[in-house]
């Protein structure tokens, strides 16, 4: 599952107790396991053995660069939604031929530095953005590679926000359109349109979507190549995989693969390229977040612990409702967990909202969780946080942003810094005046 266990009483990251790094590097903060990032991603990668998977590690989830380093020096390429994100992955080390790039709202800016860097694949949502894409390929006196995202209709029973593959989203394209793209685009001579992009949503607990999906994309991808000579070489599968929120939430890779490599086994063998794009499944039981306790109050019936993090540094309980499993990283014997529930059979626990410091009744992180009582100046973790935890941190109310470290073993590395109070003003403090008068219109 992870490398966050408790050892006497006390919490630990792989061989340091979460205290001690708390205390170096203050709260709160983001600690996450080299450990259980590496066990992760080469646990899937044995999972998909079978298919030689090209696994694109999903930069939304976690983006930090000493993290996407570590990936890329396993092999991994990089899925990414953004110009941002190609830099982050070029600085990482990862070449651009081994990234895919996502996304409904690239600019043309970000097309063309992905055209230049050599981009593996476009993975295009819309027949608006790919004759945008070929155009400016055209433009460039260059050629690039596109697989259209197409939307199977299947209900992946996950989060509506985070759901994707349904018709009513804004992502890809329905299967009757994809037949008519291909057809009017899939000979294309400067865009060559020559993939298939699947992402249903995430996390989703089951490989039944998977399963679902697939088989209506072989059947399109047979049909494209009896009617129409379009021979598809390469099935991006997305991402999705779940995370452990709660202990044996998730099925493991090899859970997910048992059903999915044998629909696809013949096909690799015939040379269609496959490609995986997880996040979560890597990073999400990779992270903690450490925040301090700074009061306890009570009022009517309700107690609440103040923390020094909130929605600014988690937003997922309040954005999405979802459950973080969190407890003390000291407890007495008796309130030592052997298991992530989210009604935890321990005597003595009572009910607290755990909030934080930021001006807003929805700044929560857990609302009547059952806890061990609490104090001032107590450290509570925040598990699973590695997924979509900093990523999505804000300055709101003018609050830093947190610090990122790495633990290995008995080391522990700073791998973003705390922001100071300066970095909040870094660009304000020079304001410019800009001409815009070449952007009025004439009459």
């Amino acid at each position: 599952m992870d490398a966050f266990t408790y050892r006497q009483n006390e919490l630990y990251c792989e061989d340091l107790p979460a205290e001690a790094i708390a205390e170096a590097v203050g709260t709160p903060c983001y600690v996450y396991s080299r450990r259980t990032i590496t066990d992760h991603y080469d646990r899937l990668r044995e999972a998909f053995a079978a298919l030689d998977p090209l696994i694109c590690y999903s930069i939304k989830s976690c983006g930090n660069i000493s993290i996407c380093r570590l990936l890329a020096e396993r092999g991994a390429g990089m899925d990414l939604v953004s110009g941002g994100e190609l830099h982050r992955a070029l600085r990482a080390g990862v070449g651009a031929a081994d990234c895919v790039y996502a996304g409904v709202g690239k600019t043309d800016q970000e097309i063309r530095r992905a055209i230049e860097a050599g981009i593996g694949w476009f993975n295009i949502e819309s027949e608006a953005e790919f004759e945008n894409i070929s155009a400016i390929a055209r433009e460039m006196n260059a050629t690039c590679r596109g697989a259209l995202r197409i939307n199977p209709d299947v209900d992946p029973r996950t989060h509506r926000y985070t759901t994707t593959g349904k018709k009513e989203t804004k992502f890809g394209v329905d299967l009757e359109r994809a037949r008519a793209a291909f057809q009017k685009y899939g000979h294309d001579a400067h865009c060559r349109l020559s993939g298939i992009h699947l992402h249903l949503g995430s996390p989703i607990y089951s490989a039944d979507p998977y399963v679902e999906s697939i088989h209506k994309v072989l059947a399109l991808m047979d049909e494209l190549n009896r009617e129409e000579s379009i021979e598809i070489e390469m099935l991006d599968l997305g991402g999705g995989f779940g995370a452990n929120y709660t202990t044996d939430q998730s099925p493991l890779a090899a859970d997910y693969a048992r059903e999915i490599v044998p629909l696809l086994e013949d096909r690799v063998r015939n040379g269609l390229k496959i490609v995986l794009e997880p996040g979560r499944t890597i990073m999400g039981n990779a992270g903690i977040l450490l925040t301090r306790v700074l009061y306890v109050k009570t009022s009517g019936e309700k107690t609440f612990a103040i923390c020094d993090g909130g929605m600014n540094v988690l937003l997922r309980p309040s954005h999405y409702d979802a459950f973080h499993f969190i407890w003390p990283a000291r407890v007495a014997a008796e309130h030592t967990p052997e298991r992530r529930e989210k009604d935890m059979a321990m005597p003595g626990l009572v009910p607290i909202d755990v909030v934080g410091p930021i001006c807003e009744t929805g700044d929560f992180l857990a609302i009547d969780r059952p806890l061990p009582p609490v104090e001032r100046g107590d450290l509570l973790a925040v598990f699973t946080a590695g997924a979509y935890g900093m990523v999505m941190a804000s300055r709101y109310n003018a609050m830093p942003l947190p610090a990122e470290a790495l633990v290995d073993g008995d080391q522990v590395k700073i791998i973003r810094e705390r922001e100071s109070l300066d970095d909040l003003l870094a660009h304000e403090l020079t304001p410019r005046t800009v001409d815009v008068t070449a952007a009025r219109p004439t009459s």
